[in-house]
């Protein structure tokens, strides 16, 4: 078994498609935790409030296989493909980490770029494993908050 890491937000009816995102992780892998669940700014571009948190699941699916079950999971909660990156997302579920596996593909990167360029992905990793080593970073994800100059004041806990 493996543990990975995902990265979950949504702004269009985001309780509902959160919360539907959890019971199917939960449905569908035997071991989840879950980081707090914060509300924040969207980031490159006007929309509503992203609520975003952190999952960990032990899981026997490989990297790819994971990715196209959260691609599948996204598209049954009305995730829009073809869309600007920076836009609306029903639901947006990632591969932050996959144990300490370092893949850089044209579908898949992990880890990914967006824990440590923001706030709504780093914090809930810090909150649900703070002494986690990033793979790359070679430092844990405490070490890398402490150091990054973001700022979880932008982050609403919910």
């Amino acid at each position: 078994m493996s543990t990975a890491w995902l990265g979950l937000g949504s702004n269009v009816n985001a309780p509902t498609h959160i919360r539907a995102a959890i019971d199917e992780l939960g449905k569908q892998f035997e071991s989840i935790e879950l980081s707090p669940i914060y509300s924040s700014t969207a980031v490159g571009f006007d929309g509503n409030d992203f609520i975003n948190l952190v999952a960990r699941i032990e899981t026997g699916m490989s990297p790819l296989e994971l990715r196209q079950y959260l691609r599948d999971l996204e598209d049954r909660y009305g995730r829009k493909r073809g869309v600007p990156k920076f836009s609306d997302r029903s639901l947006d579920i990632d591969i932050l980490l996959y144990d300490d596996l370092v893949l850089r593909s044209p579908v898949l990167e992990i880890p990914r770029a967006e824990i440590v360029r923001f706030a709504h992905v780093l914090k809930p990793l810090v909150d649900l494993d703070p002494e986690l080593i990033h793979p790359t970073e070679r430092r844990s994800m405490a070490d890398i908050w402490d150091s990054s100059g973001l700022s979880d004041a932008s982050l609403k806990p919910l």
